[in-house]
C-alpha cells in the first residue's frame, strides 16, 4: 500500500480525492442514514484507483464493493444488479484477481501486463454477453424486476466489462464506463422515488470519472510495456 501510494500521480490522487469528498459531502448533506451505501461506495472508488493502475488489488476490493452493491440493489427490487455483481461480477472478479497476479509485467506484482484480444475472441465474448443477457431477461422478468429494461442493459454492459476486465484489456474502461452510464441512469430513477439512493448516483458520476481515467492510463501502459 506505502509503494502504491507512492507511484500515485497527482491527477490520479485528484481523481481519488475528488471521487471520496464527493461521496461523502452528497452523504452528509442529506442526511443519509445508510452507512452501508457510503462505505460500498467509498469501497468501490478505491477499488477503480487501483483498477486503473492495473493493480491486483484492485480486483479484491471489486469482489467487496459487489457484495456491497449486491445489497443495496436488493434494497430497492433492482435484482439484475444484485444478480449480476452476486453471480457474475463478483466470480468474474476473483478469475480477474487470479488473472492479473499470474501475469505481471516483468515480474512486478503491483502491475498487470496488458492483453490483446484476438477477433475471434472478441466475437465469441460478444456473443456470450448477448446469450447472458437475453438469458437475464426473462429471469428478471420473472422476478418483477425494477425498470426492467434498462436492467437488462446494465446486465450486458457489466458483462462486457467484467470480461475485458479478466482478459486484461484496455477496453475493459469504456464497458464499464457505458455501464457507469447506465447506473448513474437507474439509480437516478430510483433517487427520483427515494432520495436515499442519492448517493450511489454521485457514486457511478465518480466511477464514470475514474474509468475514463483508466483508459488512458492503461492505453500509456500498454505502449510503455510493448516498448
Amino acid at each position: 500500500m506505502k509503494n502504491f501510494l507512492k507511484s500515485l500521480a497527482p491527477v490520479e490522487w485528484f481523481i481519488w480525492i475528488f471521487s471520496i469528498v464527493s461521496i461523502v459531502s452528497c452523504f452528509c448533506a442529506f442526511k443519509n442514514t445508510q452507512y452501508l451505501y457510503l462505505a460500498g461506495s467509498l469501497i468501490g472508488a478505491t477499488a477503480l484507483i487501483f483498477v486503473s493502475k492495473g493493480n491486483p488489488i484492485g480486483q479484491f476490493l471489486t469482489i467487496v464493493f459487489s457484495v456491497f452493491y449486491g445489497i443495496i440493489a436488493f434494497s430497492f427490487k433492482y435484482y439484475g444488479e444484485m444478480i449480476t455483481y452476486l453471480g457474475m461480477s463478483a466470480p468474474i472478479a476473483l478469475w480477474a484477481f487470479i488473472a492479473w497476479l499470474r501475469n505481471p509485467y516483468h515480474g512486478k506484482k503491483s502491475e498487470v501486463r496488458v492483453n490483446t484480444l484476438s477477433f475471434k475472441e472478441k466475437c465469441v465474448f460478444m456473443a456470450l454477453a448477448f446469450v447472458a443477457t437475453i438469458c437475464f431477461y426473462f429471469v428478471l422478468k420473472a422476478l418483477d424486476t425494477s425498470n426492467l429494461f434498462i436492467s437488462t442493459v446494465s446486465v450486458f454492459t457489466s458483462f462486457v466489462a467484467a470480461y475485458l476486465t479478466a482478459r486484461r484489456s484496455r477496453f475493459y474502461a469504456i464497458g464499464y464506463g457505458f455501464n457507469d452510464i447506465v447506473l448513474i441512469i437507474m439509480w437516478s430513477m430510483a433517487s427520483a422515488q427515494d432520495i436515499k439512493y442519492l448517493p450511489m448516483v454521485v457514486c457511478f458520476v465518480a466511477f464514470f470519472a475514474m474509468d475514463a481515467y483508466g483508459f488512458v492510463n492503461w492505453t500509456s501502459m500498454k505502449k510503455r510495456q510493448n516498448a
